[in-house]
């Protein structure tokens, strides 16, 4: 009587639980450098702290957990370190929300110990989540978070090295502003929208004449911040007013019409009106031809006294003010509806302006051709996606804003003479809060004057988050890890922030070490609701993974995240497809219980029909083992599925059952023992081939069949030695795919016997499985036979 030691019927997921406490408990995750053994870094994505995860960030996170796994199984030493980014605009915005306050209008230090209580609250929530996915990291040693006075220190240690370099630098010029979020915005930050808009055509009167021309534009609200009419020189139609001057409407100044080849000749009516600003060309444009700036727009998104009657309204009321005055003046030819590419603040989604700002800026335009060099020495997973990249670098066209007029973030640690305004910049190594704390300075170094006013800007937060790699290291705290562990193993992110996260890594690594910031970027698509759209709040799709995890269990959104796509695609979800993964569980479940009645024996040989299988189990671990190398879960998850089901199931473990239990004594000892050797052997291989993608189950498993001490000491499966295979799989599931079909068709049972089979003889080796398996009476075997016929 075989008794499975796997008592339980089915796979509870509520294990899942206790094997995490286990896990905890055992300190499996704790990471401890040994010089012997090769080091494997992954710069992890540290998730924001604004609340759960929707499932498509759950997916994203537990892939990198499988990368994680797998580099164990190799024999890796892992650094998987989990972080928590805490700084920046996001954090303002929800407690002025919840709160009822404005940042503005408060004690700074007030406002930021409420930004600081919120983070607290949603941080355990945060973990908890990561770890009920199964998601080991470094929870320990090696959490960190940005806004830690650790890491804040070592980010502004990192820009004084830049600022002692030249660069960092300070100017007083036209910077991306977003009025909702009151702050400088960088380049990357831009989100374009297409929305419905109207093209206004307003008549322009020549000083002088009778004349007009008309021009059209999107932004009539900046009409009083013209200061100049241009069309291009190869446009005959405009060629007569070259040298001319034209009259605002409704201001009633007047500005010279000049040639200029940007302008496009086909949009509108061939001529524009030059503002300040209306987007980043006009910005370039009056820096080339050294127009003074009309500034009508305030960081409020007010218009301002240079308005005129205009001055208090919002952008918006001040269009709609502007259009009624024009058509009643009779300026107004016609409005036009069409559709715009509108540039808005990621966060906000409000539109952007330009406003004038005093910022700091580091330098990145000098260095677009280094760093397309740089980047080919990091290898790229998928490689198409190098292109996303590749194309934002050449995109650039300004420096980084990288000062912010908000409050919760890393300061910058400057301070400025009071008499002369010299900035002076302290040693690194300790965090600095300028704006609250006394100078470290006894005297300017450049007048000599004794008092100092701290700045009171913070930085972009990629600021801090660009410096992760170097954080996790080591860089300038702790000299020999950092000499084993940088460049880091892996970046793995989502494509949607290449042009921030991965980038401003890159750049800033660089400019601080000359070295690429990691060896490997691996960069996933994103994960959509079932009508394939991204997740937000605004459009209420977003889909909580917890309840999932209740009702199905991590391993199981494990699992269909990882056989959705291959890397770099979208993918959507579907909890249709999420319950069939956790039907493949319950099927996994029943087969190692199964296997679970035998005893794991070793043989000197091997039946076969057991030989057959193997080589297929080898085939399974090239494959899986290949498509792992190139951390990509999905040719894994799919063909590890359909192995266990269509091949493993469905085919041996049906044909030697017989053998297994060997109950009529048909079989010797040893072709029985075989059978089992070959059962535990498989399974043992789909085990540590799934663990990285499922871990709760097959460690349960593997604890109560092989090794208390649980999978994680276990090696990736090599190739099985096999001596001779006689016998190939396909050939044996034809066999039991024709025997079947032939039972069905004649209305017998699985268990009905067959009189008589013909066979080729190469089967002749496997003729116990064969029998006893469909109860064949009688086999004989003939040369022309290709595998075998059913006498009808």
């Amino acid at each position: 009587m075989y008794i499975p030691v796997l008592s339980e019927k089915r796979w509870d997921h509520k294990l899942e639980e206790s094997l995490w406490k286990l896990w905890e408990k055992e300190g499996i995750y704790r990471f401890k450098f040994d010089e012997k053994k090769p080091l494997f870094v992954i710069d992890t994505p540290p998730p924001y702290v604004s609340g759960r995860w929707h499932i498509g960030a759950a997916v994203h996170y537990t892939q990198i957990d499988m990368v994680a796994r797998y580099f164990r199984l190799k024999g890796y030493n892992v650094l998987f370190p989990m972080g928590l980014d805490r700084n920046g605009l996001p954090v303002e915005v929800e407690v002025e929300r919840i709160y009822g306050v404005k940042a503005r209008e408060m004690d700074r230090e007030e406002f930021i110990s409420l930004c600081k209580q919120h983070l607290d609250k949603l941080e355990n929530e945060l973990l908890d989540l990561a770890k009920r996915l199964g998601i080991g990291a470094e929870y320990y040693e090696h959490l960190y978070r940005t806004d830690s006075e650790e890491y804040r220190a070592l980010t502004q240690a990192t820009f004084i090295e830049l600022w002692r370099r030249g660069l960092i630098y300070e100017d007083y010029r036209p910077t991306i502003w977003c009025p909702v979020c009151h702050t400088t915005i960088a380049e990357a930050e831009i989100e374009y929208v297409r929305r419905s808009g109207k093209l206004y055509y307003i008549k322009f009167p020549i000083e002088g004449s009778e004349e007009y021309i008309i021009i059209a534009t999107t932004r009539p609200e900046l009409l009083g911040a013209t200061v100049a009419v241009m069309y291009n020189p190869e446009d005959e139609r405009y060629k007569h007013l070259l040298g001319r001057r034209a009259v605002i409407p409704l201001y009633n100044y007047s500005v010279p019409i000049i040639e200029h080849p940007i302008v496009k000749m086909e949009f509108g009516t061939g001529i524009m009106m030059l503002s300040s600003f209306g987007d980043i060309e006009d910005v370039r444009l009056f820096r080339e031809l050294g127009y003074k700036p009309r500034i009508l727009i305030t960081p409020d998104g007010k218009m301002n006294e240079n308005a005129g009657p205009y001055a208090g309204l919002s952008i918006e009321e001040a269009r709609q003010k502007i259009v009624e005055d024009l058509e009643k003046k009779g300026y107004l030819e016609k409005v036009e509806v069409i559709e715009q590419s509108i540039p808005t603040c990621w966060r906000s989604h409000n539109p952007i302006e330009f406003i004038i700002t005093r910022d700091l800026y580091l330098k990145q335009l000098n260095f677009k051709e280094e760093l397309l060099k740089l980047i080919d020495n990091i290898e790229f997973y998928p490689e198409e996606h190098k292109l996303i990249l590749i194309n934002w670098i050449n995109s650039i066209s300004i420096d980084w804003a990288i000062s912010r007029h908000r409050y919760y973030g890393t300061e910058v640690p400057i301070w400025y003479c009071k008499k002369c305004g010299h900035p002076h910049v302290p040693e690194p190594g300790r965090y600095y809060r300028p704006w609250r704390d006394k100078s470290p300075f006894k005297k300017c170094i450049k007048c000599g004057c004794t008092e100092f006013k701290g700045d009171e800007r913070t930085f972009d937060t990629w600021m801090d988050s660009s410096i992760s790699p170097l954080y996790i290291s080591g860089y300038m705290r702790d000299e020999r890890l950092y000499k084993h562990a940088f460049p880091v193993s892996l970046r793995p992110q989502g494509i949607d922030i290449v042009r921030t996260w991965l980038y401003y890594t890159i750049l800033r690594v660089y400019l601080l070490t000359g070295k690429p910031a990691f060896k490997k970027v691996r960069l996933t698509g994103l994960g959509l609701d079932e009508k394939g759209r991204a997740m937000s709040k605004s459009l209420g799709n977003v889909i909580d993974p917890i309840p999932l995890i209740k009702k199905y269990g991590a391993d199981a959104i494990r699992l269909w995240g990882a056989s959705e796509a291959k890397l770099g695609s979208n993918y959507m979800f579907s909890e249709e497809r999420l319950r069939g993964a956790r039907k493949f569980l319950t099927k996994l479940w029943n087969i190692a219980r199964f296997v679970s009645m035998f005893p794991y024996v070793e043989v000197n040989e091997l039946y076969p029909s057991d030989a057959a299988l193997l080589a297929k189990v080898n085939e399974l671990i090239v494959s899986c083992e290949a498509s792992y190398e190139k951390m990509d879960f999905f040719e894994p998850a799919n063909k590890i599925r359909s192995f266990v089901w269509n091949i493993f199931a469905s085919h041996y473990i049906e044909f030697v059952k017989a053998r297994a239990y060997n109950t009529a004594g048909y079989f010797s000892e040893a072709e029985q023992k075989s059978a089992w050797y070959t059962l535990h052997t498989t399974l043992k291989a789909i085990l540590l081939l799934l663990h990285p993608i499922t871990p709760f189950i097959t460690d349960y498993i593997w604890r109560k069949l092989y090794n208390a001490e649980g999978i994680f000491k276990e090696q990736f499966p090599e190739k099985i030695s096999l001596k001779d295979v006689k016998v190939l799989f396909e050939d044996i599931m034809q066999i039991n795919n024709v025997i079947w079909k032939y039972k069905s068709s004649n209305h017998l049972t699985l268990k009905d016997p067959i009189e008589k089979i013909r066979l080729h003889p190469k089967f002749e080796t496997i003729e116990g499985d064969i029998r006893m398996c469909h109860n064949i009476r009688k086999i004989t075997y003939d040369e022309n036979v290709e595998i075998l016929e059913v006498p009808k």
